[in-house]
């Protein structure tokens, strides 16, 4: 994570220096864009370069844990925009209210011909 943070840091360095550099310089800006551009894209192709392990050992964990359980809120959910933020109570749940404008929800029926609700 320490690597991963130097990096942006550099990225965000180089993205404030190159164009004032190249107008300093009395160059073209479209090229020092463009090799600003270039850099930036070293950058997050080395950054995927290292990221790729962590990833690779993550996916397991999303594909049996997260994307389960984000198809259930996609059954249970009709829309996403008709809904508020969620919100933590005191005690520890998590609510999500519907939107007082949203439509009237429509819930969806099962095979065998159940109201889930």
């Amino acid at each position: 994570m320490k690597h991963f943070i130097s990096t942006m840091a550099v990225a965000g360095m180089l993205a404030i220096a190159a164009p004032a550099a190249a107008q300093d310089d009395g160059g073209d800006v479209s090229e020092g864009l463009g090799l600003l551009g270039e850099g930036t894209r070293l950058i997050l192709e080395g950054l995927m370069e290292e990221m790729r392990p962590m990833l690779e050992e993550a996916r397991p964990y999303f594909e049996e844990e997260v994307l389960p359980f984000l198809d259930r809120m996609g059954e249970l959910m009709d829309d996403f925009t008709s809904y508020e933020l969620p919100e933590r109570l005191p005690n520890g749940d998590i609510i999500i209210r519907r939107s007082p404008d949203a439509p009237e929800f429509q819930p969806g029926v099962t095979g065998e011909g159940d109201v889930e609700l």
